[in-house]
Parts: structure tokens; C-alpha cells; sequence
């Protein structure tokens, strides 16, 4: 087989290459792009190099058989993924809005996959192929593999193995259990009898139950119970560790779902394979008459160094998905693939981004979870570092630096996450010194997300005085070098834990350090997190005590706009929050205010906030 070619989406693709048919088949609700950043690439170039045929049928019309019929039935089964995130974010805002754009679309247009893209592709499958093995894998899969709080019902949904049909679920990045699997089902196994494979889901009866491992409570449990569902997240969490983590299992009626431990991560020499096979890295020319598909923008020239994350925010995806333990690729491979994106066309010199989940993480938090695993029940990091943390950055500054060294490359940026706090627990300052003169773009973004101690310890955040300790020398660094950069954090409202009284506090801290931010995140509910089950069930998973939730659309509103409390159209949701909360002594025109009394006159308020406004986007973007 011909290298740097794309793998087959048609028909007339599949003969080309000599074929009479496929071994699978890979459904995607994503647009085909064959970059490392998007999981149907890694995980098609991962068979590919196993040695088998696969077809590639992206964004397939639902509602039409004949879109699935593109390389026939398939040897050995379908593999189904909604993409690069869950279909249900990817179409709606935290509001519940329908989005105008998908940037996982050709030329971003809506529309092209179903809500719930995962079941909807499989019930469709199924319908046509009969009991062909199915496969299903990829963010939403893997988030939504046990009973989970589905935020657009709002209400409790059973397992997608159930709701999809599918045969077996692979939960985290999948590259070792997908080739296990395709290696057993070549071998003439019946997928029904596949239920040893770590990193995978499957169902039995009840009567089948196998005895080890740990038993949440039943979908049927926490369904009519919050309590009983607050258990089974918590449970669900604590378990996901290769080293220690248990089989878990969940009664859905007559059926059993069970979780095998997670899959070992991939080893560095294991990640350098899957990063040095022949991706193409740009979308596939059938979507150019669209203009391409956005997504590839802000990964087409960046590295991705890592994966997992150890940080663990309650509210963040990564740890239930990819896992806590950090593995990184070695120098060489990294390098390997600077010099590659220097050859491609389009590269200006400059490359966006070496990182991954946390970009300036190259090694495990501890030595200790090399033998025993990750603590349960326990953050590395907050609310403040574990004694037994090992912060370092002398290999990441090393990969740094030597990428910098390469013919044709200007600039290295790091726009992928930094852990603040980690940084401050490292006694070597090189890494922050090498990264505010070197590898940041006019501004670096990081996200202390909130001030309030009692919001951050439900977010599983840092307090706010490691934020403070690390802006003071962010600012000190910059103006040694004699530049002027930013520093923009992200901030969210609306967290589980959060009051109005927290939110007004938010918005004095906003105040004093000068914030101004144009834009504010809510928080959004989404499966297989712990914030999004203290959400549902106003309990915290770890103490069953109750955590007040902002949930109503006004409630968020007011929250929301006490973040952009500068804003004259917030005006009357701030003044009436601050009433609320009985803190009219931020009503008026002294400096500590935060509004001016509504006697004033808003269109003059109006004026000059628009001046002051226009004003800071243009300092900003010449700067940048």
C-alpha cells in the first residue's frame, strides 16, 4: 500500500488501491481530516498499520440508507465515533441554542450529523447489516458509557452501549484495545465472546454477572434516586486508574453493563509510533469547493507532547476519558515532527502550539503512582500541591529550545493550557523566564477560572492566591524584558458552589486586578464529570452534602452578568443582583463600586463604554 495517500472514502477510492472490499469500516460525524488532533485519523492510521482495510464514511445523511452502503458490509465489523466532541455540545450552546457554525463541518455549516450521532449511526447499521460487530469509541462514547445525566433532557440516560446497539464501547484513547479487537475478530472470534479486553465495555445478562471488580448502583437506582447516582459517579471516577482501578460493574434492568479496568496508557516509544505514521495532516480535497473544514486551523502547525492530565478539574472531561497518568513522546519524535510541519505548505515559520491537555506536563505528578497508581479520591494539585509532587520543566524548556533551533522556524507558541501552580512549585524559574520572552503571542491565557475559595474546591482548582503569586511574576518577567503582554484568565460562571454572593465576589476581584474580560464562559453541564453530577444532583460526590446550583436561566443571568458588570447592557441584571445580595455599597460612584447609581445617565455611560472599549481591542491587537 502507497503511503501519504488518504485512506478510502468511496467506492472508487476502495478500487483503486486493488480491493474487493474492506475489514472495517470507520463512521465518523466529523468532516475527514487526517491530522493526529482528530481520533478517527489516529485510530484508522493505527489498523491501517495492523495490516487491514479500512473505509472511511464521514457525515453519512442518517436518513438514508444507501449512505452507508459505500463499501458494502465490511469483513469484520464498524467502528463509530460521533468525532472529535460529543455531538450534543457540538450543535447546542450551554443555553441550549442551536450553534450557527461546526467547526468539524466542511466550511463550518450545521446540520450535517444527527444529535446523538453515536446511537443514531449504529440503530442505522444495525437496521441494514443485521448483527454485524459494531464497535463504538471517541469522546461521546466514552463519557456516556455508564447511567449518565444527559443536560439537553435533563434527565438520567442509560449506557449508550444500550441506547446504540453496539457490541462493545472503547473508552479512553483506544489505539491497543481497537487492534486487540480487530486481531480477535480476524481471528474468527464472535464479538459476544470479546469481554476480556481492558479499556472495554460490553453486556452480559445479569445471570453472566462476572464476580470481580465493583458494582455501582443500578441505572433503575439512579434514576429515582440523587443520592444513589452521586454514589455511582463517584465510584465511576475513583476506579479510572490502569494500575489500581477496578472492574466496575451496572445493572440496566435483565442486562449487566460491565467496565473492564482502563487500557495501560501508550508508552513513549508506543506514542512515537502512532505520531510518525503517514497522516496526511489537512482535511480530505473533496471538502475544498467548501473552503475546507475550520478545524484543522489551530492544529495544522502545532505538536501535541503529552497525554493525560493529572490536574483533574471537576468540571474537565480528560480524566474520565484520556486518564490522570501523563505520558509523554520522546524529544526526537517531537522534533521529527517540527522539521515535517517546516516542509509543509502554508507554514509561515511560526508553530502554535507544543502541548496537550496541560502543556507543561512531561512526567507523572509523583514517583509513588508508578507502582501503586493515583490516589483515590485526591487532586495533585488542589487546593494545594501534594507534598510528593515533582514539579519540572528542564526536559519540556530542553524540546523547546532545540525546536526554536530549527531552520525556518520563527516562533514556538504555547496556547494549549498552562498549569500556573505547577509552574510555581518548580524552584527553577528558567521555564517561566524562556516562556514569557519567548513562546508567548502578545498575551498568555491561563484559567484561575474563579476567586472564591469555596467555588474552586468544588471545581477541584488552586485557591486564587497561586493566580495572584504567579501574575505578580508573569508582570515582573515582562517588564524585565522590556515587552508589554497580557495576561488573560479565563473565568466561569455559574459553577456548582457558586452563589450570588460568590459571583459578586468575582466581579470585585474582576475589579481589582483590572479585568476586562469580553467574553464569559457558563458553566455547561456535560456527561461523565463530577461538576456535572453535583449539577443534577446538588450533592458533592465525595461528602453527600449539599452544594447550592445556579439553574434557572435568570439565576445564571445574574451571575453572568456580574462578570461583565462593565457592560451597560448588564446594568439592570448587576443593580438588581447587588439589591439581592444586599450590597448596595457597590452601587455608586466611588472607585470600589461597580455601577453608578441609576439616577445617572446610561447613554453617557453607554458612550464611554464603547470608547473605552474600541479603545483596548486595538491596543491589543497591535500588540499582538
Amino acid at each position: 500500500m502507497k503511503n501519504n495517500q488518504f485512506l478510502p472514502i468511496s467506492k472508487k477510492d476502495m478500487i483503486s488501491r486493488g480491493w474487493d472490499g474492506v475489514d472495517f469500516v470507520y463512521v465518523s460525524g466529523d468532516a475527514y481530516v487526517d491530522h493526529p488532533s482528530f481520533g478517527v485519523s489516529i485510530i484508522t492510521r493505527v489498523l491501517e498499520n495492523a495490516g487491514y482495510k479500512v473505509g472511511i464514511i464521514s457525515q453519512p445523511d442518517w436518513r438514508r440508507n444507501d449512505s452507508f452502503k459505500t463499501f458494502g458490509k465490511p469483513r469484520l465489523g464498524f467502528f463509530v465515533s460521533s468525532g472529535n466532541i460529543d455531538s450534543m455540545v457540538a450543535h447546542y450552546t450551554v443555553a441550549k441554542k442551536k450553534r450557527s457554525t461546526d467547526a468539524y463541518s466542511p466550511g463550518g455549516k450545521m446540520g450535517l450529523r444527527p444529535d446523538r450521532a453515536v446511537i443514531v449511526y449504529c440503530q442505522k447499521i444495525r437496521e441494514i447489516y443485521g448483527d454485524i460487530p459494531i464497535i463504538i469509541g471517541g469522546l461521546e462514547a466514552s463519557l456516556r458509557r455508564f447511567a449518565h445525566y444527559d443536560y439537553w433532557d435533563d434527565k438520567i440516560r442509560p449506557s449508550i452501549l444500550f441506547d446504540s446497539g453496539a457490541d462493545l464501547i472503547s473508552f479512553g484513547m483506544g489505539e491497543k484495545q481497537t487492534v486487540q479487537i480487530a486481531d480477535r475478530l480476524d481471528n474468527g472470534e464472535d464479538i459476544k465472546s470479546i469481554t476480556d479486553i481492558k479499556g472495554t465495555c460490553y453486556a452480559v445478562s445479569v445471570t453472566e454477572t462476572p464476580y470481580k471488580g465493583v458494582e455501582c448502583p443500578s441505572f433503575e437506582n439512579v434514576v429515582n434516586s440523587k443520592k444513589e447516582y452521586a454514589i455511582s459517579c463517584r465510584i465511576q471516577q475513583d476506579e479510572q486508574d490502569h494500575i489500581r482501578g477496578k472492574v466496575i460493574k451496572q445493572r440496566h434492568g435483565k442486562m449487566m453493563l460491565v467496565q473492564n479496568q482502563p487500557m495501560e496508557p501508550l508508552t513513549t516509544e508506543e506514542l512515537d509510533k502512532v505520531y510518525s505514521l503517514p497522516y496526511m495532516r489537512t482535511y480530505h480535497p473533496v471538502y475544498e469547493k467548501d473552503g475546507g473544514v475550520p478545524g484543522i486551523l489551530e492544529v495544522q502547525f502545532s505538536i501535541t507532547h503529552n497525554r493525560g492530565c493529572f490536574g483533574a478539574c471537576n468540571f474537565c472531561s480528560i480524566a474520565f476519558h484520556q486518564g490522570r497518568y501523563v505520558t509523554c513522546r520522546s524529544k526526537e519524535s517531537i522534533l521529527n515532527e517540527a522539521k515535517l510541519l517546516t516542509q509543509m505548505d502554508g507554514f509561515k515559520g511560526y508553530i502554535h502550539d507544543i502541548g496537550g491537555p496541560t502543556a507543561n506536563f512531561r512526567r507523572t505528578s509523583c514517583d509513588v503512582q508508578l507502582k501503586n497508581g493515583l490516589c483515590k479520591g485526591k487532586k495533585c494539585l488542589a487546593p494545594e500541591p501534594c507534598p510528593a509532587l515533582v514539579s519540572t520543566h528542564e526536559e519540556y524548556l530542553d524540546i523547546l529550545r532545540s525546536v526554536r533551533s530549527i531552520d525556518k522556524v520563527k516562533k514556538v507558541f504555547i496556547r494549549s493550557g498552562i498549569r500556573y501552580d505547577y509552574m510555581l512549585c518548580d524552584k527553577n524559574d528558567a521555564f517561566f523566564k524562556e516562556l514569557v520572552q519567548h513562546h508567548v503571542s502578545g498575551q498568555l491565557k491561563v484559567a484561575p477560572e474563579h476567586c472564591s475559595a469555596v467555588v474552586l474546591d468544588k471545581m477541584g482548582k488552586p485557591h486564587i492566591k497561586a493566580y495572584k503569586e504567579f501574575s505578580k511574576k508573569y508582570f515582573n518577567y515582562t517588564k524585565s524584558i522590556g515587552k508589554e503582554q497580557y495576561l488573560v484568565p479565563y473565568l466561569m460562571s455559574s459553577h456548582p458552589g457558586a452563589t450570588l454572593k460568590d459571583a459578586i465576589e468575582l466581579a470585585e476581584f474582576i475589579r481589582d486586578e483590572k479585568l476586562h474580560p469580553e467574553q464569559v464562559q457558563d458553566y455547561y453541564p456535560t456527561p461523565g464529570t463530577i461538576s456535572t453530577a453535583m449539577y443534577y444532583t446538588e450533592l458533592d460526590p465525595y461528602t453527600l452534602e449539599k452544594v447550592f446550583v445556579a439553574k434557572t436561566p435568570h439565576d445564571k443571568a445574574l451571575q453572568r452578568a456580574l462578570m461583565q458588570y462593565f457592560n451597560p447592557k448588564n446594568y439592570d441584571l448587576v443593580y438588581e443582583a447587588l439589591k439581592k445580595a444586599g450590597r448596595s455599597d457597590l452601587i455608586g460612584t466611588t472607585p470600589k463600586c461597580l455601577i453608578k447609581p441609576k439616577q445617572n445617565n446610561k447613554q453617557n455611560i453607554t458612550k464611554k463604554y464603547e470608547q473605552k472599549r474600541k479603545s483596548t481591542l486595538q491596543k491589543r491587537k497591535k500588540k499582538s
